[in-house]
């Protein structure tokens, strides 16, 4: 569970917009994660950034965003206050979860696209890659996205015999 500040990060790095635009969408970004054999799921809100998606000219793709780590929520406060510590996403020193794009390129099916970029996490940076969509919802533009990363890469919790590595991040994000 207290690998579900994790997906906060993710979540920063699907958020994308039509033409350039700056963000500020506190939805859509989820998380689970197993613990003791049990799926923990959460949020994580306060989704902000500039981002510059135009799948004409893939070329000029820009995703600069950030979550707010201190948003965290898995429905237990006092789980989400032990997930703001410093073992876990510090967030007194790190208070946001950044992503930042290096590409993104067409996918083999229509709406579809695979993006990379730099995830940093409390004072680390790795760099990601996973798929998403997108569809137009009325005026909105829908993205949808999943991924999966360690929390350990990202020095996120430490060992744990009843906390899984791996974190499941799903993005449904509108813009």
């Amino acid at each position: 569970m207290q690998n579900l500040f994790w997906s906060i990060l993710f979540a920063c790095v699907s958020c994308t917009t039509i033409a350039q635009t700056k963000i500020d969408n506190s939805k859509g970004v989820t998380f689970e994660i197993k613990n003791f054999g049990l799926v923990v799921e959460g949020s994580i809100e306060g989704l902000k950034g500039e981002i510059k998606f135009d799948p004409q000219n893939v070329a000029t793709t820009l995703f600069n965003v950030s979550v707010d780590a201190n948003s965290i929520d898995t429905g237990i406060s006092l789980r989400d206050n032990h997930l703001r510590k410093e073992e876990y996403l510090d967030v007194k020193n790190y208070p946001q979860i950044k992503f930042v794009s290096k590409s993104v390129v067409k996918g083999n099916r229509p709406n579809t696209w695979m993006l990379t970029g730099e995830l940093t996490i409390k004072k680390i940076t790795k760099e990601i890659s996973f798929p998403f969509s997108v569809s137009r919802q009325d005026e909105y533009n829908n993205f949808k996205g999943e991924f999966r990363i360690n929390r350990r890469d990202f020095g996120v919790g430490g060992k744990s015999i009843s906390m899984a590595d791996e974190l499941r991040v799903v993005l449904n994000i509108k813009n």
